[in-house]
């Protein structure tokens, strides 16, 4: 199954000295009339369906436009390249699209740009890792067939029995009909999702050398890339769409350290730094610093521990709620992470959810801990002693061992930091069902719904289900929230489902993650999106 969005590092206690300046970046002049952002090196080809981490999606983001966007402040979806998104029932959608707009190389942008895009993107052999967008789709089976015992299972998925989904299709050069599995009223608003960009004929002509130089429909153009270095985009004067570029060009310098880059940015060689390092939020540095030149705002970013349902010492639900009842939460945020997370109510959070309603975890998010350890003595105590697993090489040691400290104090329990020497080897402990105790878990929304947030990783068998939990009641429940007649009452029914997390208690929420950005006095109109980037359509260089 193909993820999205695990965060490997959202994490760092703040109570660390500076960190060392690594490899990476730095130090350069912006070519007038560019601005440079800090970003990392992609994982993969600057292909759209293909890119599933921050380094490339920051570069895809400007490079391409899709059928909708998300207002910078308030993340609400709006039309850009598609001019209707219209639909009865939320299962037949019909899309319209503006006329007018056209790729980087001149060529027009169709409904097939679309529809090829998207059947590229699902079919299984292209081993795209965004495949899994795509999945309610009618037809998405036959050119995705499911694994019978999952991506580590002995078996092999089937070979496909068809290349395109039956439920895709270009009634004309202007109009898209999508036909899905289920109603899904979620659906319009994932369509601003980079898998679900337009590809130009270039692409599916010669894949290798768009990867070389790729052709994008969105405010930016490709340059140039140097790996390991800087990748550049140049204005595109022809955009079509809601907000022109003000400026000529964005570099997106390659990090290896973020304190680097923050050095930079104070000393005015970076413009703009999407997270600046816990070093510099100690004592809020980071304002003395940069003064009025910051942004800080709730984003899509959720932090948990989830908790094997495979393990017997975590088999009892009371065992688990007296785990989570037993967290002091502010405690934690306020001091290990100086006030800079916010203390979770539930696994969505609200901010950028426009009319979610937060506290979705109840009282088995609040602090109390003699309901704790009263719920935990009906459960026969806890066997033994617990470990709290993480990467290390994401700094969560102080955090870790600050909740074992409470639990300890609050229940009884010993517990102890299990730490993973790299993300890699932790991420493999989830495919090998290898956890004997709870394990942290961060999340980055793709799109601002509940739905990323729940069905993505709690849903029987989901993509990030790392916990193995299986509820059919929950997946129920999903199953209402997804085909609502209106998306007003599929957020009261996500809230349901996020009702039934609470009463099984698979994972814990510990906190939300906020975007705390700086930028320099070169540029201005600085907007940071839901999912902490920068909007390179509106910042303005300063005259």
């Amino acid at each position: 199954m193909r993820k999205r969005r695990l965060t490997a590092c959202v994490a760092v206690p703040l109570a660390v000295g500076l960190l060392a300046s690594g490899c990476g970046g730095g130090g350069s002049a912006t070519e007038e009339g560019f601005i440079s952002v800090n970003s990392t090196e992609p994982e993969n080809p600057l292909v759209p369906a293909n890119t599933t981490e921050t380094g490339g999606g920051n570069v895809v983001d400007a490079m391409f436009t899709g059928l909708v966007g998300y207002e910078p402040e308030t993340s609400e979806p709006y039309n850009e390249v598609a001019e209707s998104i219209d639909t009865q029932d939320n299962k037949v959608f019909t899309i319209k699209l503006k006329p007018g707009w056209t790729f980087h190389d001149g060529s027009p942008v169709t409904a097939n740009s679309f529809v090829k895009a998207w059947n590229y993107a699902a079919y299984a052999p292209n081993g795209q890792s965004t495949t899994s967008f795509f999945e309610q789709v009618e037809g998405y089976d036959q050119v995705s067939p499911p694994d019978p015992d999952g991506d580590t299972g002995p078996q092999e998925a089937p070979e496909p029995t068809a290349q395109e989904m039956s439920g895709l299709r270009a009634v004309d050069d202007n109009t898209i009909s999508v036909t899905l599995d289920a109603p899904f009223a979620t659906w319009p608003t994932m369509l601003g999702y980079p898998a679900f960009s337009p590809m130009p004929e270039s692409f599916f002509a010669d894949p290798k050398a768009f990867e070389e130089h790729p052709i994008g429909n969105g405010p930016f153009k490709f340059e140039s890339r140097q790996p390991n270095t800087d990748i550049k985009l140049v204005a595109n004067d022809q955009y079509a769409g809601q907000n022109k570029p003000q400026i000529r060009g964005v570099e997106f310098r390659i990090y290896n350290e973020l304190e680097t880059a923050y050095q930079d940015l104070v000393s005015g060689n970076l413009d703009f730094v999407d997270q600046v390092p816990p070093s510099a939020l100690v004592g809020d540095k980071w304002r003395t610093d940069l003064q009025d030149r910051v942004v800080d705002k709730e984003v899509l970013s959720n932090n948990a521990l989830q908790l094997p349902m495979y393990d017997p010492k975590l088999k009892d639900p009371r065992v688990r709620h007296a785990l989570s009842m037993a967290i002091d939460r502010k405690q934690i945020t306020d001091t290990v992470f100086e006030g800079s997370y916010l203390p979770a109510t539930g696994w969505v959070p609200s901010g950028p959810i426009k009319g979610y309603e937060s506290g979705g975890c109840g009282q088995y998010c609040e602090y109390n801990p003699q309901e704790a350890k009263k719920l935990l003595d009906e459960a026969g105590g806890f066997p033994g002693p617990l470990t709290i697993t993480s990467n290390s090489d994401g700094g969560h040691k102080e955090w870790v061992e600050a909740i074992c400290n409470q639990l300890n104090t609050n229940l009884g329990v010993q517990c102890a930091f299990n730490p993973v020497p790299t993300f890699a080897e932790f991420l493999k402990m989830h495919d090998e069902n290898a956890h004997t105790g709870p394990f942290r878990f961060g999340w980055l929304g793709d799109y601002p719904a509940a739905e990323t947030f729940l069905g993505k990783v709690y849903r029987t068998g989901a993509s990030s289900n790392y916990m193995r939990y299986s509820s059919p009641e929950f997946d129920a429940a999903m199953s209402r929230a997804d085909q609502a007649p209106t998306e007003e009452e599929s957020l009261r029914l996500y809230r349901e489902a996020e009702n039934i997390l609470a009463k099984d208690m698979p994972s814990i929420p510990l906190w939300n993650q906020k975007a705390q950005s700086g930028y320099s006095d070169r540029i201005s109109d600085v907007h940071v999106s839901f999912d902490r980037k920068l909007d390179v359509e509106l910042v303005k260089l300063n005259p």
